[in-house]
């Protein structure tokens, strides 16, 4: 198993507080094996076996427990005189499940981990019921530093890595299929088709999976682009498929939820303030928009961007696409801690380029940290505050 750290050491900060840790992501990133190394650090730890009660409700051996009062009774018979840790995986599936943790949280010495595969779950009532009882930890795939750790003592250069991350999938199970280019197109048609079937159109009770279909696919052709539901709308009618503006939102709504894209908003940094038209989105794995789209290409600079973009994710960051004037910055990371301005690009080796690039960092007049990430295998350079560094370099910190 990879050692999950970053997310293994958010567990172990909020083992036996009296809050409910709640692990969301799209499915197959790793969130059921987190929970199987926490649960190994507690055997190691001294924690007795019953003392850990740990139910899959994807398994058909737990359907039973698809009720709330049956769940909750099953957990309350099993509860130890001393601490009981209760793993709930896919929780999402159990109507009311809100109710079952909200009262195991009431009880001594029960310490709650849950794991939910939609965003929906903690969205209206159910906030509102467990608001300040729970914490979010936000999983993501395999990083790309990760992979490279999976990867072996005998391994290649990172920019070969590199390309092998972008083009198979961060999804950890892929490692384990050996390379083999079919192995790993079945296993990402079917996470593709459960997350659309599973998790979108049987929740949401979406007909057209076709309509719904060509929409992943423009989104996924778009990253790093700027988008609107209306041009979707636009382009989806002028190749004959009629679809309003609403219905492209509500479609983009359930994925955001599944947590196949994010969607990223632009901020005006003089203005100081967001901005409500345009969106960019990007995809949670990269291998999954080459599976879909097939050879089709995209922007060497735009897959970059969406790599880096899941890496100020991962670390902790709110992103925003940053405006200064007319012209764009590609990420304005924020954290308590700091403010980055990000530019990304393929290659700035190019005089020309490298000015583009430059231009919107040059014009912010403030103190905080400016970057640009780059393939470029060159020394880190220093431009009038502004820093050129490699990407790959940057990943791996």
């Amino acid at each position: 198993m990879i050692q999950r750290e970053q997310y293994l050491s958010k567990l172990r900060k909020y083992r036996n507080k009296q809050v409910i840790k709640v692990i969301t992501g799209i499915r197959r990133c790793g969130k059921s094996t987190l929970l199987k190394l926490f649960q190994r650090e507690l055997a190691e730890d001294g924690v007795e076996q019953p003392q850990m009660i740990y139910l899959n409700f994807e398994d058909m051996d737990n359907s039973h427990l698809l009720d709330a009062k049956a769940l909750h009774q099953y957990i309350k018979d099993r509860l130890q005189p001393g601490n009981t840790y209760v793993f709930l995986d896919e929780v999402q599936m159990v109507p009311s499940f809100e109710m079952v943790v909200n009262s195991l949280l009431l009880r001594e010495n029960v310490d709650v981990y849950v794991t939910g595969s939609n965003a929906h779950m903690l969205s209206g009532e159910i906030a509102t019921l467990l608001s300040g009882r729970y914490v979010e930890i936000k999983m993501l795939p395999l990083s790309f530093k990760e992979f490279v750790s999976a990867q072996g003592k005998t391994q290649p250069g990172l920019s070969s890595l590199y390309k092998k991350y972008i083009t198979s999938s961060s999804f950890p199970y892929v490692l384990e299929l050996e390379e083999d280019r079919e192995l790993i197109r079945d296993y990402l048609e079917g996470v593709f088709s459960t997350v659309v079937l599973k998790d979108i159109m049987a929740r949401k009770k979406i007909g057209d999976v076709m309509m719904l279909e060509s929409v992943i696919k423009f989104l996924f052709d778009s990253i790093g682009s700027l988008v609107s539901t209306k041009k979707i709308s636009d382009t989806m009618i002028s190749s004959g498929r009629k679809i309003a503006p609403q219905t492209v939102e509500s479609y983009i709504e359930r994925l955001m939820e599944s947590y196949v894209v994010y969607q990223t908003k632009r901020f005006d940094v003089k203005g100081k303030q967001h901005l409500k038209t345009l969106e960019k989105y990007y995809v949670a794995d990269v291998g999954l928009r080459f599976h879909l789209l097939g050879n089709r290409q995209a922007d060497t600079g735009h897959l970059l961007e969406n790599v880096i973009y899941l890496e100020l994710l991962r670390r902790g960051y709110d992103v925003f696409i940053g405006k200064v004037d007319q012209y764009e910055v590609d990420f304005i990371a924020l954290s308590r801690e700091e403010t980055l301005y990000i530019q990304v690009a393929a290659t700035v080796r190019s005089k020309d380029t490298l000015e583009r690039e430059l231009r919107p960092l040059q014009m912010i007049r403030d103190h905080h940290a400016k970057m640009i990430l780059t393939l470029d295998e060159d020394p880190e350079m220093n431009i009038e505050g502004i820093r050129v560094v490699n990407a790959l370099d940057f990943l791996m910190q």
